[in-house]
């Protein structure tokens, strides 16, 4: 299966699904996960910057859709992030540019999904959190 398909649909599904089984209760969360493509133009990955430029979309209008049934749809946008793919020359050259000296790790994103997903994250909603250490 393509990304495109996995990307959009899947997610799409997947919220849908999530949606149905609600039962209104307060504190239903939804939390995609996106790239920052819409910051820059990708021309040699069009077909995966489109795919992510749709979860930005979904999240936005969704989360009017839900907000009635008191669930929350954010996506967050964690930037690079150190998860084994990408080789050690791109790791390098984006460490140089990160003010930090760093790239992004996994534990990064999963606090912002915890927070997210919390009681103190029951007012935010429609967001795209851009958590990119400054990238």
């Amino acid at each position: 299966m393509h990304d495109r398909s996995i990307n959009v649909r899947g997610t799409t599904l997947l919220c849908a699904e999530f949606a149905k089984r609600h039962h209104g209760k307060p504190g239903g969360r939804i939390i995609n996960l996106t790239s920052g493509q819409s910051l820059a133009p990708m021309p040699l990955n069009l077909p995966y910057a489109i795919t992510k430029g749709a979860i930005e979309a979904l999240t936005i209008s969704l989360s009017a859709s839900l907000a009635s049934k008191g669930i929350t749809v954010n996506a967050i946008d964690p930037g690079a992030t150190d998860t084994g793919w990408m080789s050690n020359e791109l790791r390098s050259s984006l460490e140089v540019k990160a003010p930090f000296g760093r790239i992004g790790t996994p534990e990064d994103a999963a606090r912002i999904v915890l927070f997210l997903a919390s009681s103190q994250g029951q007012w935010i909603t429609g967001q795209v959190i851009r958590s990119r250490g400054g990238l």
